[in-house]
């Protein structure tokens, strides 16, 4: 099982909701610029695999896709919701999970520093 949180008035949160399935990714260190264009340009007006250059391939289970680039890539089906304040917290199982045949360290954030910017790090 895997639980990730979405804000409410993302797209991500419309499209989970609706589709009862996610991919949940693990960018490598190196994807940090990645990371930070996907968290800050919305599926609504962008397509983000074609503005970042990531490489979708089509997940066996659910509809989403994978990223070829991540370090690991988790399909998974909602078996549960919980609602909290702005975002929901999905509950998914895991159908099938990926991991990069090159080792790569797992990028991170780490939650804001003393001025409220994010901090990533690589384990």
């Amino acid at each position: 099982m895997a639980a990730i949180s979405v804000n409410h008035r993302s797209l991500s949160h419309k499209l989970i909701h609706e589709g009862g399935e996610f991919v949940l990714v693990f960018p490598s260190r190196e994807m940090e610029g990645v990371v930070m264009y996907c968290g800050t340009h919305s599926g609504r007006n962008v397509d983000k695999f074609k503005e970042t250059g990531l490489t979708p391939v089509k997940a066996k289970h659910v509809k989403p896709p994978l990223v070829a680039e991540a370090v690991v890539n988790m399909e998974c089906r909602v078996v549960g919701e919980l609602l909290t304040g702005d975002h929901t917290i999905f509950v998914g199982e895991i159908l099938a999970a990926y991991v990069s045949e090159e080792p790569r360290k797992v990028l991170f954030n780490l939650g804001p520093d003393e001025k409220g910017r994010r901090v990533f790090g690589g384990f």
